[in-house]
């Protein structure tokens, strides 16, 4: 595990749940000093552990009420295709989540947007210069859990 003890996870773990924590706060819940709280938190930054923190915002309540999971399959595979495919969905802000899968599709997106007419014209920008095998949109009806983080009590 990179040289990760129990005390660092127990720092991501505390700030999993609450990354507002001041270092004061953070150091007490997992019994360290400031200083060597501050220490452990650059070093978890500079191992690519700990790669900043962000706000949960409800998507919904600004108007971005549709998810849709979109399923690509193509025949393009080179690595060219594949880097100008990757620049392309990286500039479509609807885009939230990008994936490379196996099996019967090649990618995977998650994509947020208002409604089903925002869908239809992020669609259209979607396929604008590429060839695709199939395309499909898997429209989320209701959002059961979200955005958790992952269990990290399993590897204490």
């Amino acid at each position: 595990m990179r040289n990760v003890d129990t005390i660092d996870l127990k720092l991501l773990i505390a700030l999993q749940k609450d990354a507002s924590l001041s270092q004061r706060d953070l150091a007490e819940r997992v019994g360290l000093s400031q200083n060597a709280c501050w220490r452990r938190l650059n070093r978890l930054q500079q191992m690519g552990i700990l790669c900043g923190t962000r706000a949960l915002v409800d998507l919904s309540a600004l108007g971005l009420d549709l998810t849709v999971f979109v399923m690509l399959s193509t025949r393009q595979h080179s690595r060219d295709w594949v880097d100008r495919f990757a620049r392309h969905v990286e500039a479509l802000p609807e885009v939230i989540d990008f994936h490379r899968i196996g099996g019967e599709w090649d990618y995977m997106l998650k994509v947020v947007t208002q409604g089903m007419a925002g869908y239809d014209r992020f669609y259209q920008r979607l396929i604008d210069g590429f060839e695709f095998d199939k395309v499909t949109g898997l429209f989320s009806m209701e959002r059961i859990l979200e955005g958790r983080p992952p269990v990290l009590n399993r590897l204490l």
